[in-house]
Formats: structure tokens, C-alpha cells, sequence
């Protein structure tokens, strides 16, 4: 049985995407990728087909990644069948998504990503880089690598319920 696991930013053409190429190595790596399939999307639509941001790009290939596959898409009502778990990347992301959810039950299946950060306290928002410099996407990509090592330490877990 397979479980999906979505993430969802706002234009999803950075954060979500990134942390999108990150959880794909880190489940091959963990040898998972045969039980859970990653997808990403924006709760927005201006960016459908874009490829990843040039500076989120950068960021990845530079660390050894590779994130000429992605093409943006959006979230939608469907996302809740097609998906186990929903992972937002900030508190407006999931405030978003949950409103979306058909049922209430559904809107359970929504969490924010930072929940698994270690390091995250009580912020849980991956900040969104867009409007800053590189060094933004640096530190985006350093949090998504650590939230996606506990994550995915995780998953067994969360597949059992």
C-alpha cells in the first residue's frame, strides 16, 4: 500500500517544491520510495506549469540535488482523496488548506511541515524566500533538510494508522 504524502506552499515554485525534491532523496536513501509518493502544489494558481523559482533551483543543484523536474500546480479538493498526509509550509498556507477540506475528518489530514523540525520551537513557518536574497533559499533549504531527516524517521509510524 502506498502513502502520500503532499507538500503545499503558496505559489509552489520554492518552498514546497524544495522540500519536495529533499523528501524524494531522503525516502530513497531511507529505502521507502517504493511506499511513499511525494507531491507538491501552491495554494495558488499563477505560477501553474512555472518551473521551480531560478534561486530555489540554484539552491538545490548547488547541494547536490536535482530540480528540473517540477512543474507548479495547485492545491485543490482532491488533494484530501489523493493524499495521506498534507504538510503547509506556513500557519496562511494552512489555514488555506484546512478550509478547503470537505469534511472534517479530512482537515485532520493537514499539518504544518515544521512539525517535524527539531530545531523549530514554536514557530512552525518555513519563511518564504521569494522577496529576499539567496541567502534566504539557503536557509529554507537547511530547514527542510532537518525537518525531512526527522520526517521521514517518522513515516513508519505515521503509515501504521
Amino acid at each position: 500500500m502506498t502513502y502520500r504524502v503532499a507538500l503545499v506552499c503558496l505559489g509552489n515554485i520554492c518552498r514546497s517544491p524544495m522540500a519536495h525534491v529533499v523528501l524524494e532523496r531522503r525516502l530513497a536513501e531511507a529505502g521507502l520510495d517504493d511506499r511513499v509518493e511525494v507531491a507538491s502544489s501552491g495554494t495558488g494558481d499563477w505560477h501553474v506549469g512555472h518551473p521551480m523559482d531560478p534561486r530555489a533551483a540554484a539552491t538545490l543543484s548547488a547541494a547536490g540535488y536535482d530540480p528540473t523536474r517540477h512543474r507548479a500546480r495547485t492545491f485543490s479538493t482532491d488533494w484530501y482523496a489523493e493524499n495521506d498526509l498534507l504538510l503547509t509550509m506556513d500557519a496562511s498556507n494552512y489555514a488555506d488548506v484546512v478550509d478547503q477540506a470537505p469534511t472534517v475528518e479530512q482537515a485532520r489530514q493537514v499539518r504544518m511541515f515544521r512539525e517535524f523540525d527539531p530545531a523549530a520551537g514554536d514557530d512552525h513557518d518555513v519563511p518564504d524566500p521569494y522577496y529576499g536574497g539567496d541567502d534566504g533559499f539557503a536557509e529554507v533549504l537547511a530547514m527542510i533538510e532537518r525537518t525531512t531527516e526527522e520526517l521521514v524517521a517518522r513515516l513508519p509510524d505515521l503509515m501504521d494508522r
